[in-house]
């Protein structure tokens, strides 16, 4: 899989701000996701726990959900998952269970997420059943993705740093 440049990634990260504006405003956590192949979206995902009353309806869950159902195959071998927090360790099981190659973060979590955790399932190799951890690029437009964050404090959320904890 060839890098994508930089200014790639960024359009990706507006696009799951947008996403991330969304959910906010219908009073979930500011997440937003995209599954990239190619430079074709495979998935969109907007955070949705409280709208749907589904614990696991986090964006990027949202996002692979939808690829695996385009594509037909629960390997998304050759994508990049786009998300503009750090993903938690449920997403980040979700992420290496359908072989994502690359992951990029907008910003880290508070809560224990697959990078920044003493857990970090984004990273660990020799996992039996896993290939090797996707490449992990954090920080693409942080400073955008941190202020949705701050702008959402004071809601219930279960992303720590939305709301405030």
């Amino acid at each position: 899989m060839v890098p994508e440049p930089r200014s790639a990634h960024e359009r990706w990260m507006r696009r799951c701000l947008e996403l991330a504006r969304r959910a906010a405003e219908c009073g979930d956590a500011p997440v937003g996701s995209l599954v990239i192949r190619q430079g074709q979206v495979l998935g969109e995902g907007v955070e949705s726990v409280v709208t749907s009353a589904d614990p696991t309806a986090h964006a990027e869950i949202v996002a692979i959900r939808a690829a695996v159902r385009r594509t037909g195959t629960l390997q998304l071998r050759g994508c990049t998952l786009y998300t503009n927090v750090e993903p938690c360790l449920m997403c980040s099981y979700a992420i290496r269970e359908t072989a994502v190659d690359e992951v990029v973060i907008g910003c880290p979590t508070e809560a224990p997420g697959g990078v920044s955790s003493p857990w970090p399932l984004l990273e660990l190799d020799g996992v039996a059943g896993w290939g090797p951890p996707p490449a992990v690029l954090m920080g693409v437009m942080e400073q955008e993705c941190r202020a949705l964050l701050r702008g959402s404090e004071g809601r219930p959320r279960h992303h720590p740093e939305a709301s405030g904890g």
